[in-house]
């Protein structure tokens, strides 16, 4: 329960942090980049029974 209720958080942040308002366009893609590796390595573990 606790692996997925900390799946959906991290692919709301995720889609969250695409950079399509003006203000972060400036950003690139480093916080997508970021949260997505987050997510892989969180399902992963989450695969591996580690969570």
């Amino acid at each position: 329960m606790l692996g997925l209720l900390l799946i959906l958080v991290l692919v709301l942040v995720l889609i969250g942090a695409v950079p399509t308002w003006p203000h972060s366009k400036t950003w690139g893609y480093y916080p997508t980049c970021g949260l997505g590796a987050t997510l892989a390595l969180t399902v992963v573990l989450l695969l591996m029974g580690r969570i």
